[in-house]
């Protein structure tokens, strides 16, 4: 479970300080198939990237009871100048994978994302496409109890975007997601339930369409 409490976010911009979250409380179960909807600017990857603890927050509390992921494919936290074995290496060490499970895990990665002697050069040296099919392959090596996902988008030729789909099915069948999309047949596919992030407050819906009704209504107001 992920427990937020009485969570505050401001960033600093050329207006002054700027709050993005206010207030916000939320419990997360680890099983939950959550989807994140609300406009662009609203806050929805703010508050991906504090749940995963990519951010922090200013003001108030994240408890993590749970393994939780950070946000699905992101290549931002990738080391430049290290090479896609080397970043794979240095993130499962961080996550506590054993050295006798090392191998087992960047095999994983080397397979899955088909980037052959690719993925000796440095990070830096890469093309975007790339770097995506390498973070999407970091990312599906380690199990969470709870996946956070923005966007999820597919990269390279149609079989590695039909291997990458059924890959992600996979999981979504055994964890938990918190997914940001604004395509509605994704999140249909994927989650029961929803919060609506508007006007820097967090509404929690048990029911996916009473959601995006509501979300739909704000827009046309």
């Amino acid at each position: 479970m992920i427990v937020v409490k009485d969570l505050v976010k401001r960033y600093r911009s050329h207006h002054g300080s700027e709050v993005v979250l206010d207030g916000v409380n939320l419990e997360i179960p680890r099983h939950a198939k959550l989807a994140v909807i609300g406009r662009n600017g609203a806050g929805k990857t703010t508050l991906l990237n504090l749940l995963g603890g990519m951010d922090r927050p200013t003001r108030g509390t994240i408890r993590r009871t749970c393994r939780v992921s950070w946000p699905l494919g992101l290549s931002g936290g990738f080391q430049g100048s290290l090479s896609g074995t080397q970043n794979a290496k240095f993130i499962a060490r961080l996550h506590g994978v054993p050295e006798s499970q090392l191998p087992e895990k960047l095999a994983f990665v080397r397979e899955f994302s088909e980037l052959g002697a690719g993925i000796e050069k440095p990070v830096k040296a890469m093309s975007s496409g790339m770097r995506s099919r390498l973070a999407f392959a970091v990312s599906l090596a380690f199990d969470f109890d709870l996946y956070l996902v923005d966007e999820l988008t597919s990269v390279g030729d149609a079989a590695f975007r039909k291997k990458s789909r059924d890959a992600f099915r996979d999981l979504a069948s055994r964890a938990g997601l918190v997914m940001v999309s604004h395509d509605e047949s994704t999140l249909r596919n994927f989650c029961d339930s929803a919060i609506w992030v508007n006007q820097g407050q967090v509404h929690w819906f048990e029911d996916l369409d009473e959601a995006l009704a509501r979300y739909k209504e704000s827009i046309v107001q």
